[in-house]
């Protein structure tokens, strides 16, 4: 995510973990929050290399189940009660798909997915409702 000067880097390459496919993350969206989160963790003295580290284990990230229970404390705050794991990538690819006009071909690459039918089922509609839009 940063350069060895403290830089956001303008992409990150992944491995999604579920299905082994490489996706490259463009970062200059987010590059703000990356640096505030940078700045925090520099005066909180942590030292990983990951950027979710885990408290008892800073050579390794936090587990997925850790992730979900940080994600539903977050939604109970909020008085959310359906904030989960996947919720933040599904609200986010809904939103590209409104915003850029319902360009179902953008939102199915940032998912990675394969197929525009999966992208559609994925954010919850139909060929019907996807006409009516």
């Amino acid at each position: 995510i940063f350069n060895e000067n403290g830089t956001v880097r303008q992409n990150a390459f992944i491995h999604d973990k579920k299905t082994g496919k490489a996706n490259l993350l463009y970062l200059k969206p987010i590059q703000t929050d990356l640096l505030t989160y940078q700045a925090w963790y520099q005066e909180q003295k942590l030292h990983s290399t990951w950027l979710f580290p885990s408290t008892q284990h800073p050579d390794r990230h936090i587990t997925e189940k850790q992730f979900y229970k940080i994600m539903s404390k977050t939604g109970d705050l909020l008085g959310i009660n359906y904030l989960g794991t996947h919720t933040m990538r599904k609200t986010g690819a809904y939103r590209v798909y409104t915003q850029s006009n319902y360009n179902i071909g953008l939102v199915m690459n940032l998912l990675n997915h394969s197929s525009e039918a999966m992208t559609l089922t994925y954010l919850g509609l139909d060929q019907a409702s996807t006409e009516n839009m």
